[in-house]
């Protein structure tokens, strides 16, 4: 009993440190420079107050000498820029890489939420504050750590999630690749056929806490079915799911590798296509039509490359990474040409957490400036997830949600790769 005790004790003041909340207290942080937005120029040195965990106000400092504080603390980063934190359009929190498929089999699924937590600490130290999580693992397992990492118990990002993946039988997102029985005990029942049934997916996804919804528009690389990448769901059915999550207020993201179909998931009016990996003009002047936004995901592109040929994946899959392997490098090239809006994204978790910000180097390869990349990670997604007015910038009352760095990610956007201080809705995150 004295073991557990003096075990117990620094287990149960971690907890209620992390839970403690950013109410009351009032933040004074002192910086280098302030970036209040992708379209603003470093201020110089200035102080940002933080007071119950939003912005109170930002006061640029004359000839850089600090003014006396009535504050319940001072964070001096003097020497570093601070910024609005980042916002990950595509993750996968409760996954890490992996080819080994079986392993549905055989993991229970309060695992995943172990690993849930791991990564929603490791993304956040990355300087993303918040992310959308584009399916999960089992259960509710993103639904807890969204409520979670809002009342301080979980060290993590902002979490907004589509919770499960809803896809054609046998498709991408589908249970595959077991005998059928196993099939059907991992069956998480998001599967649908014909425009009611999947209606009735999108009001149980909405009832099980789903902040949007996700489906898999097209064939995917990484599951073991190997029908192509093409359109799976029919233009009924995707219509369907998207005017019954209108009508819950409620938007969609469709996965998507073929030109047709990201055509037919941007004409059903879906808000964001993820991958779009063989966007052509006739792709694209949908998208614009409709309003669509692309998230590239170009790191998970650059993840899978790397286990090529090692036995990491199985024969079906290789064979997909190196057909989509032709495309994925030009993929921004090719939405900047054709004048598509687009959004920051990664689909971590196919690629290890915390290397979230490799993707900017890779959008400015595909020719957006780093102006234009930190927008894309900072105002644009934060109007994607229609949260423009509380995150992406740096200003009064919006959430405090803040990064510092060193040196200009205006003139470097590469910089952002090694953040030094995060703060998520006004607590450190150490």
């Amino acid at each position: 009993m004295k073991l557990l005790s003096k075990l117990a004790v620094p287990v149960i003041a971690a907890v209620t440190l992390l839970s403690a909340p950013a109410a009351a207290e009032t933040i004074a942080i002192r910086a280098g420079n302030v970036i209040v937005d992708a379209n603003s120029e470093p201020t110089g040195p200035a102080l940002v107050i933080v007071r119950d965990g939003r912005i109170l106000e930002i006061e640029v400092l004359a000839n850089a000498r600090p003014r006396p504080l009535s504050v319940d603390r001072v964070i001096d980063l003097s020497d570093k820029t601070l910024l609005p934190g980042m916002i990950d359009l595509h993750t996968h929190l409760s996954g890490d890489p992996s080819g080994e498929f079986w392993r549905a089999a055989t993991t229970p699924p309060e695992y995943f939420t172990l690993i849930a937590a791991k990564n929603a600490r490791i993304t956040a130290l990355a300087g993303f504050t918040t992310v959308r999580d584009l399916g999960s693992r089992t259960g509710q397992v993103t639904q807890m750590l969204r409520r979670a990492t809002a009342e301080g118990i979980v060290a993590g990002p902002r979490v907004v999630t589509s919770a499960r993946t809803i896809s054609i039988v046998g498709g991408h997102g589908d249970t595959n690749g077991f005998h059928k029985h196993v099939n059907d005990v991992l069956d998480s029942g998001f599967t649908c056929t014909g425009p009611i049934e999947c209606s009735e997916k999108v009001r149980e996804a909405s009832k099980y806490g789903a902040d949007l919804i996700k489906i898999t528009a097209t064939g995917g690389v990484l599951s073991q079915q190997g029908r192509g990448l093409e359109a799976h769901f029919t233009d009924a059915e995707m219509k369907s799911i998207v005017d019954t999550a209108e009508t819950l207020g409620l938007k969609v993201a469709a996965h998507a590798h073929g030109a047709r179909g990201i055509e037919a998931a941007a004409r059903a009016g879906v808000h964001t296509i993820e991958h779009g990996t063989y966007i052509d003009k006739a792709a694209a002047d949908a998208m614009k039509a409709n309003g669509t936004t692309l998230v590239p995901t170009l790191m998970a592109f650059e993840g899978i490359k790397t286990n090529l040929g090692t036995g990491f994946y199985t024969p079906v899959v290789e064979e997909k990474i190196r057909a989509v392997g032709q495309f994925a490098g030009t993929i921004v090239e090719r939405a900047n040409e054709y004048g598509v809006k687009i959004a920051f994204g990664t689909d971590a978790g196919v690629f290890p957490h915390g290397q979230n910000a490799g993707e900017l180097a890779l959008m400015r390869k595909g020719g957006m400036s780093d102006r234009a990349v930190l927008a894309s990670a900072t105002t644009v997604a934060a109007e994607v997830l229609g949260l423009e007015d509380e995150i992406g910038r740096i200003a009064p009352g919006f959430s405090a949600d803040i990064i510092a760095v060193d040196g200009n990610p205006l003139a470097d956007v590469s910089v952002l790769e090694d953040v030094d201080f995060v703060m998520v809705r006004g607590r450190v995150i150490e």
